[in-house]
């Protein structure tokens, strides 16, 4: 870890300062409630996490077009992270490539410990700022890619060494952070700052901050899958029909949107090599598969472009 990194990290003692590492008193007796009584407790602290990530709308929004804009240029989305939000990058970014047909190398979790911290946890890993620089370094990371930094916390060096490491190669910066005035914070073009508090168990951030996290994550993907082109309604028309389930919903989507009975639809899937937007145009416009295709690649992906439609 380099020196102005270790300085910039607050000292340990101060951990217990953090808003997500107090001692929340409305859980002080849980050890003798019910499981019931449990069960409502935690719930009712659940119930605050969306309108806490209501208040970063703006900054979420934001982060969406950077992201979207970046994909559309031939650049990649990164998440970093550790511990559980280390491996909630990792989840989000699985996602993409069946819902979305995102190619699985546009969109890179890297989490602190590597491969072996997504299902056990590696001590240690996420205390060394220069890893998380390496981590970004050995996936030539550059000025056209994004990245997306979450910790909880707000310090973890991990992270932070990657996001100082992608300001000087000039990609912007995203962070999603669960406490205010963060250096993880400071360091991203885009602070995503939502204020999650105490936990219902002191100091554990995969309950309510990881909620949250999950929760922004989510509208950052598929906002900017939305932005790209990638759904048409609400129907997921990039979807990947590797399985029985999702070559029955890639049925289903295009009988709902071209009104095609179902052995119809199955004969325009077939005709389109089971690419769902293929399908639904030459189905609408009533195309072959090449003319459709073609019409595709000229709105940069976009159903309602490609049938003359607005943007």
């Amino acid at each position: 870890m380099t020196d102005h990194l270790c300085a910039a990290m607050p000292p340990k003692t101060s951990l217990a300062l953090l808003p997500t590492e107090s001692q929340n008193p409305a859980s002080a007796e849980m050890d003798s409630l019910s499981a019931l009584e449990f069960a409502r407790l935690m719930n009712s602290l659940d119930a605050a996490v969306p309108l806490a990530v209501a208040e970063a709308l703006p900054q979420i929004a934001q982060a969406i077009d950077t992201i979207a804009g970046c994909l559309a240029a031939g650049g990649r989305l990164f998440y970093l992270g550790a511990g559980s939000s280390g491996r909630l990058g990792v989840l989000d970014a699985a996602e993409l490539v069946p819902t979305f047909s995102l190619p699985p190398e546009r969109a890179v979790a890297l989490i602190a410990g590597g491969e072996t911290a997504i299902t056990r946890s590696v001590e240690g890993a996420e205390d060394s700022a220069e890893q998380g620089r390496a981590d970004l370094e050995s996936h030539s990371f550059g000025r056209n890619d994004v990245l997306v930094g979450i910790a909880a916390s707000g310090g973890t060096p991990y992270v932070i060494g990657g996001l100082e490491y992608a300001r000087q190669v000039g990609a912007p910066t995203i962070a999603v952070v669960c406490n205010p005035g963060s250096t993880v914070a400071s360091a991203a073009d885009i602070p995503i700052e939502v204020v999650t508090g105490p936990e219902i168990l002191t100091g554990s951030t995969r309950l309510k901050a990881g909620t949250a996290q999950k929760l922004i994550l989510n509208m950052l993907s598929t906002g900017a899958m939305v932005r790209l082109g990638k759904v048409y309604g609400n129907l997921m028309v990039d979807v990947q029909p590797t399985n029985a389930k999702l070559r029955e919903r890639a049925v289903g989507i295009v009988e709902r949107i071209t009104g095609a009975g179902r052995a119809e639809a199955e004969a325009l899937l077939d005709g389109a090599g089971w690419r769902v937007k293929t399908a639904v145009v030459m189905g609408l416009a009533r195309v072959d598969a090449d003319e459709a295709q073609s019409r595709l690649d000229g709105a940069d992906g976009h159903v309602h472009r490609a049938l003359g439609g607005v943007p």
